[in-house]
């Protein structure tokens, strides 16, 4: 049986970025990734990320200056990137060539590549897991052993359901998207720098819609936790009022995306989930590349330390970390999305509140660079009473 330092189950940037650190450090990696499987996303990803982990310029397939707002109204808000940075932008990214460019990194830094479905992980007198996997079209079975398995593979991660208790009990919302083909620039309005963000209940009853445009191709989705909610229906119906229906589909996705991290990552012996696994999905935003990246770096980081110390308790570390990091963050976004998005009658105050510009001054910052700053406490005054004055408003005008 072929042994390995550790196996990570799941190839997507969570993973990826993972066995990359561990295998550059000299441990023995197998990254193992189910073919033809891409998720359902926009794709932007923020200039924090583009720098922290050396994204080359060939892959950002198109950049976003500013985005748009749709109240329920259909009225709108222009908020364009903050351009306090020289040629600031929204890097946009099609998952398909970016998450394996990311796979084929983490195999030139010295990890294994395998391809297959990840089964089940068994035990013998041994130490260490057996890590079982189907191949993708032949069905057979391969077992490898490993110091410790990170699991890797999305939001209904089979690894975090055989080795934590309650992680079958997620929430999630679903998010369904086609990528049809861009429009010519600036047909019918169609604008390749803008972000457009539908907060409208006939698009999404408890999130949102999107069109991203990714250079030659574009995103255009929608996320919903109501089951009963036809997210096919409404991408058709959004596609059809943004005059999109007549471009090529190339590919339609759907996936579970989570709403909050798990409260525990390991196993308290030799697993740790990372990425979508773990839950590190920003809530109100659903923003999941920068978050599954750091997270990865984080596990692979408590991964190392327990391969070297061989005590289990390190592996604690992957959370620990992320959510000192980005944990406030995470609540605030949460306790928004409760407010907010609601119904129709928050989702247009939410929208129109947007329209200030210490509300943006605040957001640009804090979604470039992933941290709060507290230079202008003034201007969060000021914020959270104007926050206050549209919450109370939506509590007492009639419902609609």
């Amino acid at each position: 049986m072929i042994e390995y330092d550790c196996v990570v189950v799941g190839g997507g940037p969570a993973g990826a970025t993972a066995a990359t650190d561990l295998a550059a450090s000299g441990h023995r990696v197998l990254l193992l990734d189910r073919a033809g499987r891409i998720k359902p996303c926009g794709g932007a990803i923020p200039p924090r990320l583009i720098r922290d982990f050396a994204i080359p310029d060939h892959l950002i397939v198109g950049r976003a200056r500013s985005a748009r707002m749709i109240a329920p109204s259909d009225s709108t808000v222009d908020m364009a990137v903050d351009q306090t940075e020289t040629g600031a932008f929204v890097g946009m990214v099609d998952r398909e060539t970016f998450d394996e460019w990311l796979r084929a990194r983490a195999a030139d830094h010295g990890a294994t590549r395998a391809t297959g479905t990840f089964d089940q992980i068994e035990r013998d007198a041994q130490p260490g897991a057996i890590v079982v996997f189907s191949e993708a079209r032949a069905g057979v079975q391969h077992r490898v052993r490993a110091r410790c398995v990170i699991g890797a593979d999305g939001a209904r991660s089979r690894v975090a359901r055989g080795a934590l208790a309650g992680a079958e009990r997620m929430p999630c919302v679903f998010a369904y998207h086609e990528v049809i083909r861009s429009p010519a620039p600036h047909a019918t309005g169609f604008d390749r720098e803008r972000c457009d963000v539908f907060y409208q209940g006939s698009v999404s009853p408890d999130f949102y819609g999107w069109v991203f445009p990714h250079g030659d191709t574009t995103s255009v989705g929608v996320g919903s936790a109501n089951k009963g909610f036809s997210l096919r229906d409404a991408v058709t119906r959004l596609r059809a009022r943004e005059h999109l229906d007549s471009c090529e589909t190339i590919r339609r996705e759907g996936a579970p995306i989570p709403l909050r991290p798990l409260r525990k990552w390991d196993n308290g012996r030799d697993v740790l989930v990372t990425g979508d696994a773990a839950g590190v999905v920003a809530p109100a935003s659903g923003e999941g590349i920068y978050y599954a990246m750091v997270a990865g770096r984080w596990s692979a980081s408590a991964v190392n330390a327990f391969l070297v110390s061989g005590d289990p308790r390190a592996l604690k570390q992957a959370r620990r970390a992320f959510m000192r990091s980005h944990g406030q963050v995470f609540r605030i976004l949460g306790m928004m999305q409760y407010f907010w998005y609601r119904n129709d009658r928050r989702r247009e105050r939410f929208v129109m509140m947007c329209k200030d510009r210490d509300v943006q001054n605040l957001i640009w910052p804090a979604y470039m660079n992933k941290r709060l700053t507290y230079a202008r406490p003034l201007a969060y005054v000021r914020i959270f009473l104007k926050d206050m004055r549209h919450l109370l408003a939506t509590m007492t005008a009639p419902a609609r």
